[in-house]
């Protein structure tokens, strides 16, 4: 979850055919609301979306919102992923009280990585018979010499490959029977792979990934949603396939403005999408596995 207190422009760009999703249509440049000051990014498929409503509760007992007349609304869009399928015979499921301590807990501090918050039960490689790997939840950032600061954090939950656009090599996706290699996303689907062991991936809706790109930069709404569809270029560069009609792939984009001047929105988005695809690396690299869920540090061993 990322609070803007003093609230920030807001945009997004949904590109997955099955999101599951709070309040975007606050974002859209032709609607009123101008600022945003909390984005949730929660597991636990649509019951996540709960969540938003402790941060709402923790926002409004600061007085932090969107003001009408002598009222305070706060403005807390989100989205989640499907992670369902780890949590046994036990039902798991965030709620309001989930959000209100994660709003409780925000900082200025660095942020955890790996399998933490949404990243807990991400996992990825899913498709094509063969067995997943752990995704996570991952950061990054870069800041010019003039000021400008775009950072990105992402939560993975692949239906396909984790793949590093710099060497073309994958880093985490679906491996053999026996865990000794990958099957290759990319040599799967033009294989002849049948329609039911795409499905047992892609159309299960297990799948999406999450994720947000943060930025000093002053933008509008609608420079926002520009840097939030840009920054889908960095998932395309790193995972593959992306943006299935069974996942939910979403990036939202918070601006604070605090940065003197105009910035060039087409800088702001072209580095927004190299932060992104180095989050989503650092969000396997760094991730924890689980009982038969090799990890990318597993895999090294």
């Amino acid at each position: 979850m990322i609070l803007a207190r003093d609230g920030a422009t807001g945009g997004v760009d949904v590109r997955g055919g099955a999101p599951g999703t709070r309040e975007l249509a606050l974002l859209d440049p032709v609607n009123s609301v101008k600022y945003v000051n909390a984005v949730v990014l929660s597991g636990g498929s649509a019951f996540g979306l709960d969540v938003g409503s402790g941060v709402m509760r923790y926002l409004d007992e600061k007085d932090i919102g969107y003001r009408v007349g002598q009222k305070v609304v706060p403005i807390v869009v989100g989205a989640i992923l499907y992670d369902l399928q780890l949590e046994g015979d036990k039902k798991i499921r965030p709620g309001p009280e989930c959000g209100y301590i994660a709003a409780q807990a925000a900082s200025g501090r660095t942020v955890e990585e790996g399998s933490v918050g949404a990243g807990a039960g991400a996992t990825v490689g899913k498709m094509g018979g063969g067995n997943p790997m752990k995704g996570g939840f991952g950061t990054a950032s870069i800041a010019l010499r003039n000021g400008l600061v775009v950072a990105a954090a992402v939560a993975v939950n692949a239906v396909g490959d984790i793949i590093d656009p710099a060497t073309g090599e994958i880093v985490a996706g679906i491996l053999n029977s026996d865990g000794s290699e990958f099957l290759d996303a990319r040599t799967v689907l033009r294989s002849g792979v049948s329609d039911k062991d795409i499905e047992l991936g892609i159309e299960d809706g297990t799948n999406t990934t999450i994720g947000l790109i943060g930025t000093n930069a002053r933008l509008t709404k609608a420079q926002a949603t520009k840097v939030a569809q840009m920054a889908q270029d960095g998932l395309a560069r790193t995972i593959y396939p992306a943006h299935t009609m069974g996942d939910g792939d979403i990036v939202f984009t918070l601006a604070t403005g605090t940065i003197e001047g105009q910035q060039d929105v087409t800088l702001v988005g072209a580095l927004a999408a190299d932060v992104m695809a180095e989050a989503i690396l650092r969000a396997v690299r760094l991730a924890e596995g689980l009982p038969g869920i090799p990890s990318v540090s597993d895999l090294r061993r």
